[in-house]
């Protein structure tokens, strides 16, 4: 006679065994129609699961977080059943929940077009409408197996073999559909209301480009229209926002065949760089960190010894001379220690803290990279602070209360913040991994911010902090990271002189705010929808004449504020100044200075806002003090 306590705490007596979906309509037939699934004693689960004995439950609906991931899961196995209904031919393979929605993985003969996208989406609305039942059946591994091959469905067959002879497979039937989950998954397909097919892309077998060359086919689901509808709204301003269509458009960077995942920074591009890299390179200056630069190629030996070389190989982009094997740098830590272990250290000489923008190299898939934003080759704010274990509480925290200020005066309040905790892949004894947690989770505490747990999401040699930043539309962006590392400092020989004169080993910090400063620059791109605010733009101002007996007038202009510091040009082309204004308020330029005759004669210029704003007439002073003013940092 199970008795199942309930989330607000009361208890629930029933005289047999009893299933989720029986305890939601004992309690009433409003939370039985909603109800997805259950969390007993923790565990998702199906309605149809029976409670045996005194549990702990939870309903589980589509004000769920997990109740969402349940519709969204379900819904994929919507799409693999229509796609087997209008494309018997068509092989299932895989199809996960992801972010915003789901995908499937199919073999076919030929690609799927954006007209079978339209027909399928439609079969999946006919079948979710028949609500038909979705029902769990558990099979011998062996009978599965066979019952798959006999059908075609070969790949299907292929994960069930791997899994261990003699255990049990979980299957989930709906209509005439059958495929392997784990599940839990809605009760009926008349629970999956609110979906749309995004597009169609490639995708290899298990994630190895040796195998055969999937489709992929992409859908979102919510349990709301109006969510939905915010959500491909939200895509469309993203799709506006491009970096990609926006550096081309400001004439700011551009990538090509010849050199996968590396950028051609353009003048303008590149000037904003350094608008950025100096700025960090300040907060550098103001926060303690000596910058450094090493080698590019190091060794095989050095990658060995600090562990990259079995961790991270396929990774690293490699080469040889002279019967010598070398990696080029895929991050700087290995050196920053090299420069610490030149010297004798002492106590007295920690926290010490190096700073670099150090180009890396990382041999990213090709299918992942991604414009700036996922790239080959990269240049971190990178930095490493050697600290006794004592000073470490102090300097996490401290860094963390730097990151926000950094991050507030780019633009961006809104903070995420995740502890990644230890992977199975990793180096170094548990109990060091113990301390390393407990410093990070507690430096947050003492900032006062709250975190979640991302458990073996960690580097391999050490836990982190991710920090994410939020942007303009409400994208989560994760940038910045600080870890503990009690490993490679012990492993490249780093010590210093302790108080009592022995030899002991220091921590090791690694911290980027930033995190690379392409794919940084990408998201101020896309926040500001390449709008940026004068202290970073590229061009602060454009002076144009109206015809030609202004154009020296214009240029002398653009030479003054030029001579203050300011990045202003000069349009003298012979064209109308309608056209002209026109084109220059697509560059999304701060501010136009336009001259005719009255300006000249009046030693003035009319000047426009971004936007159209007509500001009035200035003299160059005038305007020089606006600018200064708002070309000042947000970090200032």
């Amino acid at each position: 006679m199970p008795t199942i306590k309930l989330p607000d705490g009361t208890h629930r007596e029933y005289s047999t065994p009893v299933t989720v979906a029986e305890v939601a309509a004992s309690i009433g037939a409003g939370l039985a129609r909603a109800a997805l699934a259950g969390r007993v004693d923790g565990k998702l689960v199906d309605l149809s699961h029976r409670i045996e004995t005194d549990a702990e439950l939870a309903i589980v609906t589509d004000r769920d977080a997990q109740g969402v991931e349940v519709l969204r899961h379900s819904m994929a196995h919507l799409l693999a059943y229509a796609v087997k209904e209008l494309f018997p031919d068509a092989q299932v393979t895989i199809g996960p929940v992801i972010e915003n929605g789901f995908y499937y993985d199919f073999s076919y003969k030929r690609p799927f077009t954006p007209d079978d996208l339209a027909a399928i989406e439609k079969r999946m609305a006919e079948l979710a409408k028949k609500d038909l039942p979705v029902v769990r059946e558990v099979w011998p591994r062996d009978k599965a197996v066979a019952f798959f091959k006999s059908i075609g469905e070969h790949y299907k067959a292929e994960i069930i073999a791997s899994i261990p002879q003699g255990d049990d497979v979980s299957l989930y039937r709906e209509g005439d559909f059958i495929d392997l989950c784990r599940g839990p998954h809605v009760p009926s397909t008349g629970k999956l209301k609110v979906f749309k097919l995004m597009k169609v892309a490639g995708a290899y077998w298990r994630g190895d480009s040796k195998n055969e060359m999937l489709q992929r086919i992409y859908g979102t689901a919510w349990a709301k229209k109006e969510e939905q509808d915010a959500y491909l709204t939200m895509l469309e301003e993203a799709e506006k926002r491009d970096h990609r269509r926006i550096g081309t458009l400001l004439d700011l960077f551009h990538m090509q065949e010849e050199a996968p995942g590396l950028v051609f920074w353009h003048p303008k591009g590149w000037t904003l760089w350094q608008q950025v890299e100096q700025t960090m390179r300040g907060v550098y200056r103001d926060n303690g960190y000596l910058e450094v630069r090493c080698p590019q190629i190091l060794d095989r030996s050095l990658w060995e010894k600090s562990g990259h070389w079995e961790n991270y190989k396929e990774n690293m982009f490699t080469t040889s001379s002279e019967n010598r094997d070398y990696a080029v740098k895929p991050m700087n830590c290995p050196g920053h220690v090299q420069i610490f272990n030149k010297g004798i250290r002492s106590y007295r000489d920690l926290p010490l803290r190096y700073g670099e923008f150090g180009i890396c190299h990382r041999n990213e898939p090709s299918g992942a990279l991604h414009g700036i934003m996922r790239i080959r080759g990269f240049t971190q704010d990178d930095g490493h602070i050697f600290c006794t274990e004592e000073q470490i509480l102090g300097e996490c925290a401290a860094f963390t209360s730097l990151l926000q200020q950094v991050y507030k005066g780019f633009g961006f309040s809104e903070i995420v913040y995740k502890v990644a905790t230890r992977p199975d892949k990793r180096v170094g004894a548990d109990d060091l991994w113990d301390r390393a947690e407990a410093a990070l989770m507690e430096s947050l505490r003492h900032a006062g911010c709250e975190f979640e747990v991302s458990p073996g999401e960690g580097a391999f040699y050490g836990p982190k902090v991710e920090y994410s930043l939020k942007d303009a539309i409400g994208r989560v962006w994760q940038c910045g990271t600080i870890q503990v590392d009690f490993n490679m400092p012990e492993r490249l020989g780093a010590s210093y002189v302790a108080e009592d004169n022995t030899r002991r080993t220091p921590v090791m910090l690694h911290r980027a705010i930033l995190g690379s400063m392409e794919r940084f620059i990408g998201i101020l791109i896309e926040n500001h929808a390449g709008a940026l605010p004068a202290w970073l733009a590229p061009v602060q101002a454009m002076v144009l004449n109206i015809s030609a007996g202004q154009a020296e007038y214009a240029e002398n202009t653009a030479k003054m504020l030029r001579q203050r510091g300011f990045r202003v040009e000069s349009d003298l082309r012979n064209e109308k100044i309608t056209y002209k204004i026109r084109e220059h308020s697509m560059q999304k330029l701060p501010f136009l200075l336009v001259v005719g005759e009255k300006e000249k004669a009046a030693d003035r210029v009319a000047v426009r806002a971004r936007g159209g704003e007509d500001l009035g007439l200035m003299s160059v002073e005038e305007f020089a003090a606006r600018l200064s003013s708002e070309s000042q940092s947000g970090l200032n």
